[in-house]
């Protein structure tokens, strides 16, 4: 359904709208989400065999310095990448939810919470980034299916905001799960605290599983939403 998306700007100009297109950016941002969560599962693999390879130490069996280096070696490439993974998915993600708060913005005729400013810094202000955002998607997907309830369109929605909750308080709890790998991966220097560090990061790419699967869902529903939005908004200049 996302390439429909491809068509809003079309669909803009024939009809008088001044909705900017936003499906390219949907499916950019699902597509780095895969992305993100196949490195996680990849780093998580690399956790699990170094867990065994230190449990080995620990239960008294020879391993090859090589070996323990050339894991830490792999795990380290992986490591950057997944970094990486994370920041262009970020931004991905961040260009498509500014966008979509500026149409929505644009079609509703009452007042919306927050500046459409707040859909960028709001994931980047201290304290407040623990909320707001939550807010503003909540706001997005509660105005959108108010509107086009108006239009007799409410039953092809499925904008659900107890999906919300979830993707939110496991957004949370894998900020706080990273921390804490992190912490460990850097305090790490006996073999038991090195066993520990390796249990915490699988237990930390284990959570970006139900995360990113519910991200997805979140995104592509409130496309499938603005597509409707956009075709059935009136009254707009081109």
């Amino acid at each position: 359904m996302l390439d429909v998306h491809q068509n809003i700007e079309t669909l803009a100009q024939q009809k008088g709208k001044v909705l900017l297109p936003n499906g390219r950016r949907a499916k950019r941002a699902i597509l780095w989400i895969w992305i993100v969560l196949a490195l996680e599962a990849i780093c998580g693999i690399l956790s699990y065999r170094e867990y065994g390879l230190y449990q080995s130490i620990a239960n008294g069996v020879d391993i090859p310095e090589e070996a323990v280096d050339a894991n830490d070696m792999i795990e380290g490439i992986a490591g950057i990448l997944c970094a990486l993974a994370y920041v262009v998915s970020a931004i991905t993600f961040i260009m498509w939810f500014k966008r979509a708060y500026h149409n929505l913005h644009r079609s509703v005729s009452h007042r919306l919470a927050y500046s459409e400013g707040w859909a960028t810094g709001c994931w980047f202000a201290p304290v407040i980034n623990l909320y707001r955002s939550y807010q503003i998607m909540r706001e997005l997907y509660l105005a959108t299916k108010g509107w086009l309830a108006k239009k007799g369109m409410e039953a092809n929605l499925v904008l659900s905001t107890a999906a919300l909750g979830w993707w939110w308080a496991l957004w949370l709890i894998s900020v706080v799960s990273v921390s804490i790998a992190n912490h460990f991966i850097k305090h790490a220097d006996t073999l038991d605290e090195m066993i520990e560090s390796s249990i915490v990061s699988m237990v930390s790419s284990a959570i970006i599983l139900p995360l990113a699967l519910i991200t997805v869902k979140v995104v592509r529903d409130y496309a499938n939403a603005e597509t409707l939005l956009a075709e059935h908004q009136e009254g707009c200049a081109e």
